[in-house]
């Protein structure tokens, strides 16, 4: 059995099941495996299975403490009839390249692969705790409600989310707002996904909060793609695209791609190199930023500095400074080099910045690339995509293409991740669009981007009009631990 631990302390371990349930690591590092990449796919077979086929192997060689019986049935029940395509994931042309369609799930957004499994394998894992848990994740558009919906009135767990107020656009907030379940809890907090995650980790980090919750049979987790039960799933579909590509005849078994990932919190991209530790032949992952370009210049030149201005973008799940799954990856380009990585996340609490070894950068640039974009360039490439490929997509989609544009195609095939429904952003994506938009709200944009468009507005998305607002709370940071205790005190 394979064990995991933390990125800043290998001395102690637990398994998959205990890391899923305890979300983050005591000393507020990640859980990892050190046998990622022991153990690889016979790509072969992969090419030959459905979505469902490989997602049971790759948990299975990844939360290798899950029995077959205990895998076969969270597939079964996460990618149902609650996705609205038997593909999940579908590969469709985006001109010369590939769109990666990742928000066919019940609430539109990448999100929906892994957490509509994450409470199924969380059930599994609690069934020998029987601790109540209380997943407390801060989000930054996405995550929000695609936890909420995963985990509404799953027995012995309760959901507590926070949200930037003003910083999420109209739907998203409406997705959250709106969400009914007898074990839910949603506030916004005045400040921006930072400062929300940060605080979040520190109420994790709280032993006497800790303490006070285990007298009542309480623990903490997360749904954030800092549990690695959010990161495990979301490996399956850069497998299962490239399998798509294979029986589509637009590459050979065994030929290099290279995938494009508008990334925020880096969760996404670094499911990427999971699967490439499996054996999928990525030559590069591109690493798309928009203005909140910490990444960019990170791949750049080695050093990650957040101390910059924090803009506010038409692409706000990616409006992140921190980008918490980037510990993982310094954790495996330095084989395992705890002490290293617990020096630079200290420096960048500390001193807001930090800079690699130069071998580790040598490393990191061996697979991954990089390339921005604003809100201008963002605007112009939905525009061109629709106009000449007859393709809508979302601004967050729409950050990847036009990075994926700038490089120069070679023959490789590239595979860019869509990551939202665009109806997500229906004021956004009219306006990039030439529609005027001024006194539409939220609803009245999305019935005139599907009347512009042709494209049906799904049901998800356009049923929220009727739906009633159940969560009000505007709170400051420091009370957000007050409102997950009081949280935990009515739902258990």
């Amino acid at each position: 059995m394979s064990f995991y631990h933390s990125t800043r302390d290998a001395a102690k371990t637990v398994t998959s099941k205990q890391a899923i349930l305890a979300g983050i690591a005591d000393d507020g590092g990640l859980y990892v495996c050190d046998a990622l990449g022991e153990k690889t796919l016979d790509m072969t077979q992969v090419c030959a299975q459905d979505y469902h086929a490989t997602a049971r192997q790759v948990l299975g060689i990844l939360l290798d403490d899950f029995t077959d019986d205990e895998i076969e049935r969270v597939v079964a029940e996460a990618y149902g009839e609650n996705f609205d395509t038997p593909a999940v994931t579908p590969v469709t042309p985006l001109g010369n390249d590939w769109l990666l369609e990742l928000y066919h799930g019940p609430t539109c957004a990448f999100k929906d692969v892994a957490l509509q499994m994450l409470p199924r394998l969380m059930s599994v894992a609690r069934a020998g705790d029987g601790r109540n848990i209380m997943i407390v994740t801060a989000t930054s558009g996405d995550t929000g409600k695609a936890a909420l919906a995963g985990f509404q009135d799953v027995e012995g767990c309760g959901i507590t989310v926070f949200y930037p107020h003003g910083k999420v656009s109209d739907v998203q907030r409406l997705q959250m707002v709106t969400q009914p379940g007898r074990n839910v809890a949603v506030a916004a907090i005045e400040g921006n996904f930072d400062d929300a995650q940060t605080t979040v980790k520190q109420i994790f980090a709280d032993r006497d909060f800790a303490a006070s919750l285990a007298d009542r049979n309480t623990v903490l987790s997360s749904a954030n793609s800092i549990n690695v039960g959010r990161l495990v799933p979301q490996v399956t579909y850069y497998l299962d695209a490239y399998a798509q590509l294979v029986r589509k005849g637009a590459i050979a078994c065994g030929d290099e791609v290279d995938f494009c990932v508008p990334t925020g919190n880096f969760g996404d991209v670094l499911a990427g190199y999971y699967a490439k530790m499996l054996g999928l032949p990525v030559r590069t992952l591109i690493v798309a930023s928009n203005a909140n370009d910490v990444l960019f210049d990170f791949i750049t030149t080695g050093t990650y500095d957040r101390r910059r201005p924090f803009m506010k973008s038409i692409s706000p799940s990616m409006d992140i400074l921190i980008s918490s799954n980037l510990e993982r990856l310094l954790y495996y380009l330095s084989d395992g080099d705890c002490e290293l990585v617990a020096s630079l996340m200290a420096r960048l609490s500390n001193e807001g910045c930090y800079t690699v070894p130069p071998a580790l950068l040598k490393r990191l640039q061996a697979t991954f690339a990089c390339g921005r974009a604003d809100d201008d360039d963002t605007r112009a490439t939905i525009r061109a995509t629709w106009e000449g490929e007859h393709v809508l997509i979302d601004p967050h989609t729409a950050v990847a293409k036009h990075v994926l544009d700038a490089r120069e195609a070679d023959g490789t095939q590239r595979i860019c991740l869509s990551t939202a429904s665009p109806f997500k952003f229906p004021a956004e994506v009219l306006e990039a669009l030439g529609e005027e938009t001024s006194g539409m709200d939220g609803f009245a944009c999305m019935d005139r981007l599907a009347e512009v468009s042709g494209v049906e507005a799904p049901a998800a998305l356009s049923s929220l009009r009727d739906a009633q607002e159940l969560h009000a709370d505007v709170l400051a940071m420091d009370q957000m631990e007050g409102f997950v205790d009081a949280a935990c005190a009515r739902v258990f």
